[in-house]
């Protein structure tokens, strides 16, 4: 998963919301042309936010046509106590994208970047070859019995992260995600499960092979943002479908899905609304002419978000912490900064809620779809 996701983590917010998102009469729940094919991972403003807010965001979101957002579980959080799952933070958000119309991206990591987990305090720290796969195996079936709007699934993210100094334990990775895939599919048979690479990492790190060698499941996945190796926009919007393209090269015989698609209007990091808005533009034609080769196609994020409640270096995950040090520079101040500020102004609609150029091209784009 990229860095920047962790900013999404469910909101506390719990019984109240989805008591009320479930007893939803059907008849109040509103139908609307959508595409399942795109998405937007939907959050809100500030780590604050009222029942009416949430259901408004989501509502509004959702005016865009999108028929997809992407849900991240985390093993410690769904499963804290062992065989005991806590589905409180889960039905809420998975009941606002089923009164919403929309499919299901799940990210349930065992691979997060460069750290594994996180991981229930009753499993421990495990090594990735010390993974119970049978404990893995329930928890999913567990999470994909339960919501049947999930599709698709990617139980490793940033996984280039992970590997670029073990490739020795590619092959540890391979297997467990093989006896996984066997086992959920003989249950699952119509759910999708792949991993995810960030792109930019990829190419700014020359890590295509290790994609190559992880191009394994019914899809690979890939998160994007147009930044160098501190965290700046280096490309233009035409450069960046060019660096998109790649992804054929470097997987020639999969279906390819769009996890997290960014671009930061913050100009510290050479943002703008005009280049955000043009990418925009440019990633649409894109699809339209690779869409048979395109799985899924989610765009990150809704909303920009306030400074305090953007992803840090060390991000609380339930009772874990999660350090990403971006390949061993992410202790310098530079590079969080630049990061936390393109991650902070990543949205189509501001903080005080007014949209950017990007988001009336974003509903355009869609609507020019169907």
């Amino acid at each position: 998963m990229d860095k920047r996701v962790l900013g999404i983590v469910i909101p506390i917010l719990v019984v109240i919301i989805a008591v009320l998102v479930f007893n939803t009469p059907f008849s109040e729940i509103k139908t609307q042309t959508s595409n399942e094919k795109i998405g937007l991972v939907i959050n809100s403003p500030s780590s604050s936010v009222s029942l009416q807010q949430l259901d408004e965001i989501f509502t509004d979101a959702s005016s865009s046509g999108i028929g997809r957002s992407n849900v991240y579980l985390f093993w410690n959080i769904i499963e804290p106590v062992e065989g005991k799952f806590d589905w409180s933070q889960s039905d809420l958000i998975m009941g606002l994208n089923e009164k919403n119309n929309h499919k299901v991206t799940l990210y349930f990591s065992i691979i997060n970047g460069e750290t594994l987990g996180p991981f229930p305090k009753w499993i421990g720290k495990p090594t990735l070859d010390g993974i119970n796969q049978d404990e893995l195996v329930t928890a999913l079936d567990s999470i994909l019995s339960r919501y049947n709007i999930i599709d698709s699934v990617i139980i490793a993210g940033e996984t280039e992260s992970q590997f670029r100094y073990n490739e020795q334990q590619i092959p540890v990775y391979e297997k467990i995600f093989s006896n996984v895939y066997d086992r959920i599919k003989e249950k699952h048979p119509d759910v999708k499960i792949g991993n995810s690479f960030g792109l930019h990492q990829v190419i700014n790190k020359n890590l295509e092979h290790i994609v190559s060698d992880l191009s394994i499941g019914d899809f690979v996945a890939f998160s994007y943002a147009p930044t160098d190796i501190v965290n700046q926009i280096n490309t233009n919007p035409e450069e960046a479908i060019e660096n998109l393209n790649k992804i054929f090269e470097i997987v020639p015989n999969k279906k390819i899905g769009f996890f997290e698609i960014s671009w930061s209007t913050n100009q510290l990091v050479g943002g703008s609304y005009i280049s955000q808005q043009k990418f925009i533009e440019k990633l649409f034609e894109f699809y339209v002419e690779n869409e048979a080769k395109i799985e899924f196609l989610t765009w990150y994020r809704y909303t920009d978000q306030d400074k305090d409640s953007c992803v840090k270096i060390d991000q609380n995950i339930g009772d874990q912490i999660i350090s990403h040090t971006g390949g061993g520079m992410g202790s310098s101040d530079y590079l969080i900064e630049r990061l936390n500020n393109y991650n902070c102004n990543a949205g189509l609609i501001d903080v005080n809620q007014n949209y950017k150029l990007g988001w009336n091209e974003f509903k355009t784009q869609i609507q020019m779809i169907d």
